[in-house]
């Protein structure tokens, strides 16, 4: 028997859950499940690599590979494209629907969805991106040139997360779009998701005792991005989370980290997030969001 998954109409971080919530439900018994896309409108880079997370857990779970139908409208298929997304979904899905071939126009796209397994990913990642986001960051963003180290830095460690905690490979993608939702301004997403062991696991030997009856997703977000733990000791590994959040204060960036049952943010005054969700359904390993808005002093 198959179940259905049904994949949001607009497809992001805040229907995630909505997305999650199926996706619990219908992977409880080993059934085959059919990832349904073709309603789809929109989704945003968060919402592709969450979508490939999904995959990875749903096969690793055992039996045949997921099904996936792609969208219909022809606008959103093309963006699916250009995005990279089929170009990794092929070795997860069996995929049902014509796809696009050819990358076409990658304006808006700084980075495809793209895979990271190990350090050496990273250091791609960041160098393949490092010259266009520059670009953008500069003359779109309104962000001084000397923030474009530290938006490096942010995607680098975002990447990184994935290489430390996960046990798994993952994805990051980036995007550069007009962001309508409550902020009239043009900015840059990091969408980055893996479907692995989540960052209660990961802390757990090193920071369950000092939590005690509080331990849990909740609990690992707030000790990893509002303390700046890490599973590491050693201080030379880069400036992790704790690095990013203060490269998004300077620039009134936001953050969002979802793993297990639990959601954090770093919420700037623009936007109207939660700070911590918990109860939230489960899902395996981590999906991070982090968000850098235009300059006001930037706006034409």
């Amino acid at each position: 028997m198959t179940r259905l998954v049904e994949v949001p109409v607009q497809f992001d971080d805040r229907s995630f859950d909505q997305f999650v919530s199926g996706f619990a439900a219908a992977g409880k018994d080993g059934e085959r499940l059919l990832f349904d896309a073709h309603a789809a409108e929109w989704a945003s880079p968060y919402g592709l690599v969450g979508l490939l997370a999904a995959g990875e857990a749903a096969r690793r779970a055992g039996g045949e590979k997921p099904l996936l139908t792609v969208p219909t409208h022809a606008d959103v298929l093309r963006y699916w494209a250009r995005a990279g997304f089929f170009r990794e979904a092929a070795a997860l899905f069996e995929i049902h629907g014509r796809v696009p071939r050819g990358k076409g126009d990658e304006s808006d796209v700084l980075l495809p969805v793209t895979p990271v397994r190990a350090a050496e990913d990273v250091h791609a990642v960041v160098s393949k991106i490092q010259q266009r986001a520059s670009a953008i960051l500069a003359s779109e963003l309104g962000l001084d040139p000397k923030a474009t180290m530290g938006f490096a830095m942010a995607l680098s460690e975002a990447c990184q997360n994935i290489v430390e905690h996960a046990g798994t490979g993952g994805w990051v993608a980036v995007q550069s779009y007009h962001w309508r939702r409550t902020l009239a301004r043009r900015v840059v997403v990091i969408a980055v998701a893996d479907a692995g062991v989540g960052f209660r696991h990961s802390l757990e030997p090193t920071q369950a005792k000092r939590f005690g009856e509080r331990w849990g997703d909740a609990a690992a977000l707030e000790a990893a991005l509002i303390q700046g733990v890490s599973r590491f000791r050693d201080p030379g590994r880069g400036q992790g989370l704790a690095g990013i959040r203060r490269y998004l204060a300077r620039w009134d960036g936001k953050i969002a980290i979802r793993s297990g049952t639990a959601r954090i943010a770093i919420v700037p005054k623009w936007d109207d997030d939660v700070p911590l969700r918990e109860g939230v359904p489960p899902f395996p390993g981590a999906q991070v969001l982090i968000i850098i808005p235009e300059q006001e002093s930037a706006q034409r």
